[in-house]
């Protein structure tokens, strides 16, 4: 189903329907997690500054005056062009809150206690909101004051010291990583809190959710394994440490990636390579064993895939129930099959009149789906409805407009 398709649906069934999310963050990560509630139901009302609105509306690569990114991040969103700086708009932006469920915000710690919109405040006016906080190193610490991106999160995570070749100068992996887990562990904890005070009787609280501490959280052992032994683990390319065998291995045109890494797996991996000797080895049956040779058994799967091309290696693996995958660009993941059957990619009628094709929705809620309700809005689209919302008049909202409180 379509995009477009998905927008004439019915949407009664939505797990957040009711829910009311104000968004004031910009860029990546509060609107994610803007954008993954709104998905499943919440009605997600993005405040933005007038004039410019969120800087992703001109990131990357654009179509028509506004990027192409864009157009994903901010779907099922209404756009109140509000400014925060003025003591009306913050008045407004109070009035707006007092009846919200939630609020995401991904200013630097202290922006908005100097709009007089910190956590006392807000929840005085409305004791049961949940507050998602997302910045680089929280709100307290000997850190918290300091400005912090997703790239420096993912380094203080721990992640960019792990990613790259051995001796290189450390990569990125491509794209804002540290922002998108950070707003993910914060739905997490909007949805928890949400639930607590539905289900417990409990009151609305504070999500703090720092951009390393999202990273740290995903980094699996690499504390543990310090504590325990002193280890510091390194980069080491496309291996996995410690796992054997899995690896990226070249072929005659392209490369392909194996995870032969499961005893019994491995051992199907070795025989659909012709070498039974390693797949027989008593010292190899294990994990262990296997680490311990690891350079001769990816030296083996090496030989063997560089004489075939990518398609014939994963017919021999899939066939043998190894766990194999070519590395997919972006015209893979497009013309792929698979995502198609799974509405991973929709078509989205844009507010600027063109079709694009995006990422569908993750993840799949059986009895109560995610959709895409309405395309991305054009900045202050929806600032008369929602004034009209709390109350104001078309004559305040004319006289605000005027001012330039609102756009």
């Amino acid at each position: 189903m379509t995009a477009s398709n998905m927008i004439h649906a019915n949407f009664s069934d939505q797990a957040l329907k009711g829910v009311r999310v104000i968004e004031m963050g910009q860029l990546i990560a509060g609107p994610f997690a803007g954008k993954t509630l709104g998905e499943f139901g919440a009605d997600v009302i993005k405040i933005e500054a007038p004039g410019a609105g969120d800087p992703l509306r001109n990131w990357r690569m654009m179509k028509d005056g506004t990027s192409v990114w864009w157009q994903v991040q901010s779907r099922n969103k209404r756009s109140l062009a509000l400014d925060l700086r003025s003591e009306e708009g913050q008045e407004i932006a109070r009035k707006l809150i007092a009846e919200a469920d939630v609020l995401v915000e991904n200013f630097r710690p202290g922006t908005l206690e100097s709009w007089g919109m910190g956590w006392d405040v807000l929840s005085e006016l409305n004791p049961g909101l949940v507050m998602l906080r997302i910045s680089g190193y929280g709100q307290t610490g000997p850190y918290r004051d300091l400005p912090g991106f997703g790239a420096i999160g993912e380094a203080m995570g721990g992640l960019r010291h792990l990613t790259g070749e051995p001796g290189r100068v450390p990569v990125r992996c491509g794209i804002s990583i540290g922002d998108t887990l950070a707003a993910l562990h914060g739905t997490i904890g909007v949805l928890t809190a949400l639930y607590h005070r539905k289900v417990n009787g409990g009151r609305g609280q504070v999500i703090d959710v720092a951009l390393h501490e999202a990273v740290f959280n995903v980094m699996e052992s690499l504390i543990p394994e310090y504590s325990a032994f002193g280890a510091v683990r390194e980069a080491a390319g496309s291996a996995l440490p410690g796992i054997a065998p899995s690896n990226a291995y070249r072929c005659n045109d392209g490369y392909v990636l194996v995870a032969g890494n499961g005893d019994s797996i491995f051992k199907r991996l070795m025989a659909a390579i012709g070498r039974p000797d390693l797949a027989e080895a008593p010292d190899l049956a294990n994990n262990a064993g296997r680490v311990a040779r690891v350079a001769e058994i990816d030296a083996a799967i090496g030989v063997w895939t560089a004489t075939r091309g990518v398609a014939e290696v994963l017919e021999v693996l899939n066939g043998a129930r190894v766990p194999a995958g070519k590395v997919y660009t972006a015209q893979d993941i497009a013309e792929d099959p698979h995502y198609r059957a799974r509405d991973m990619i929709l078509t989205q009628q844009t507010r600027e009149g063109y079709q694009v094709e995006v990422p569908g929705i993750v993840p799949k809620l059986m009895g109560t789906p995610g959709a895409v309700r309405s395309a991305a809005p054009r900045l202050g689209e929806d600032t008369d409805a929602v004034l009209r919302e709390i109350g104001l008049t078309e004559e305040q909202i004319a006289a605000l407009r005027e001012r330039k409180v609102v756009a």
